[in-house]
């Protein structure tokens, strides 16, 4: 497993990043401590989490995932393990951390409120990376950077990122922190993946040319690129919980889950075959060769499904596997339905 810089910064993490939003929904505890020590036996050190986790976010489940995560960390030695988690942000509606009572602006007050309950819950007193997980265009750039060079100044956090951020948010950032000496946004974690490959317009050049790492999530687009909702609709997958969720989960569920997405299922499933490798070995070692990516985050709710994506860690695609992947996107471009909140 390769190690990448996270962009200018001096922290380094292994190509491979453990997503943790399933754990304290579809994972328990006992799963979840099996599947973390199961990537890290296989040398991942670097595990995303979020304080509004899992997902789908509920008030009653706010903070497990975190909780879970810590106690986990207690069983290793801490300077082995690159921790990072997000402060929830406007969320564009979806879900509002019951300790903000309603307010999810990103200010001083809520990034701090923020930052001192995932310290809480992870046990830790630093965090690696600390990333803003949804973004705030009506806030000051200024304001939020300062409250994060803060906290780096503090010793609570080492490396701030950002998340779900557009092109011009991600400029207006690295422009403000230039301007007025503050720290920068060296990660941008967006969803990227075989059926959503908008990163690499844009957004790829401000990360090659600012020197800003992309860690992709959702690189097997949800599970859809498991092939696992090919048929049918498999007990306790999250696309199967969205089946019966609310409007907004419904919405998700239509973007990710449509005649174009199946199609290039399909036709990538034939590449797959013919390397001899699983759909989601494909996607994953897909992901790991763009040079903007630092880490590919990926998820499980099994130790089955997080070997399938181990199995890409070696994987290597040469250029005639590269170019019938392209040829697949000229054919059926960005197949995932636009939602209006993703257009990166």
């Amino acid at each position: 497993m390769e190690r990448r810089r996270l962009g200018s910064s001096g922290l380094t993490v292994t190509d491979i990043c453990m997503g943790t939003m399933t754990f304290g929904c579809q994972c328990d505890e006992k799963l979840s401590f099996e599947i973390m020590d199961r990537a890290y036996d296989a040398g991942i050190d670097f595990y995303d989490a979020a304080e509004m986790y899992p997902v789908p976010p509920a008030v009653e489940t706010y903070g497990v995932t975190e909780e879970i995560v810590g106690r986990w960390l207690k069983t290793k030695p801490r300077e082995s393990v690159i921790i990072s988690t997000k402060v929830t942000g406007p969320g564009h509606g979806w879900f509002v951390p019951p300790v903000r009572h309603g307010h999810t602006t990103l200010d001083r007050f809520q990034i701090v409120n923020a930052v001192e309950g995932s310290l809480q819950r992870l046990q830790t007193d630093y965090i690696d990376l600390y990333q803003t997980h949804w973004p705030d265009h009506f806030m000051c750039y200024e304001d939020v950077l300062e409250t994060l060079t803060t906290l780096i100044k503090q010793g609570k956090v080492r490396v701030a990122g950002c998340s779900n951020e557009t092109c011009w948010g991600l400029m207006k950032s690295l422009w403000t922190a230039e301007q007025h000496g503050l720290c920068r946004y060296d990660t941008v974690q967006n969803n990227f993946s075989l059926i959503n490959r908008r990163c690499e317009s844009e957004l790829a050049q401000v990360c090659r040319r600012e020197q800003v790492s992309l860690l992709p999530y959702s690189p097997l687009g949800g599970g859809v690129l498991t092939g696992k909702y090919a048929n049918d609709y498999p007990v306790g997958a999250r696309f199967s919980m969205y089946r019966t969720g609310g409007e907004r989960q419904q919405g998700i569920l239509q973007r990710f889950l449509n005649d174009r997405t199946r199609e290039t299922i399909e036709c990538l499933k034939h590449i797959a075959d013919d390397l001899g490798v699983t759909l989601t070995a494909l996607a994953v070692a897909w992901s790991r060769q763009h040079d903007f990516v630092a880490s590919t985050i990926i998820g499980a709710t099994s130790v089955e499904q997080l070997d399938e994506s181990l199995a890409a860690k070696e994987l290597i695609l040469d250029a005639e596997t590269m170019n019938r992947i392209d040829e697949i996107d000229e054919r059926i471009p960005n197949p995932l339905k636009e939602d209006g909140l993703r257009r990166l």
